[in-house]
């Protein structure tokens, strides 16, 4: 069917553990993501200024013509803006000891055999806005979240294998946290294609 046009502004990062590399790979993720659900086109304001220096360059008269080069008065507009802010980003939010000696029935029972493993928790949260370009009205706004805990590192190693984190987030590759990154992604993608009024949906 017929896809919204949209641009995903940069992440604002008020989360005290994320930094801007952080929100850089987050929004990285967000714009893949909004791709593969094939609901949308998005239009990528990171690279205008070198996409403008083509066009003027191929204007100029100074680049070898011919057919296919870039063209003034093409650049397409979004309609609608998504705009983030990390808000909670907890790579171990908590954690309690899950062996032997640790707290009871737990320890001695089944995970009895898991001597001091540490239970890992980890959350994330983003608080996301749906603004129309042409009148700089606030569509929807809500806030997704992510988490997941894990055993020690191990339960998680190699599940999410074949879906790479987007840039600065490669340090919570098979961790709690990548679960939580994703799920916080998904939730986006979902509120924003579900949110987003259908006259929006038009090329």
């Amino acid at each position: 069917g017929p896809k919204a046009r949209v641009a995903v502004a940069d992440f604002d990062v008020k989360a005290a553990k994320a930094s801007g590399e952080i929100g850089s790979g987050l929004r990285e993720m967000l714009v893949t993501a909004l791709i593969n659900s094939n609901r949308f086109s998005v239009v990528e304001r990171q690279v205008l200024n070198a996409v403008m220096q083509e066009q003027e360059l191929s204007a100029s008269g100074a680049a070898q013509q011919g057919a296919g080069g870039p063209q003034r008065g093409k650049i397409k507009t979004a309609d609608i803006i998504v705009t983030a802010a990390v808000t909670e980003f907890e790579p171990r939010a908590s954690g309690c000891g899950a062996g032997i000696g640790a707290g009871g029935g737990v320890g001695s029972g089944i995970l009895g055999g898991i001597l001091g493993a540490a239970l890992n928790k980890a959350h994330m949260a983003l608080d996301i806005r749906i603004v129309d370009t042409s009148t700089s009205e606030v569509l929807a706004a809500t806030r997704v979240q992510g988490q997941a805990s894990d055993v020690a590192g191990g339960f998680m190693a190699g599940f999410f294998g074949g879906w790479a984190l987007g840039g600065g987030l490669s340090a919570y590759a098979n961790t709690p946290m990548e679960k939580a990154i994703r799920v916080c992604i998904i939730e986006a993608v979902r509120y924003i294609s579900q949110t987003l009024p259908a006259n929006y949906y038009k090329y």
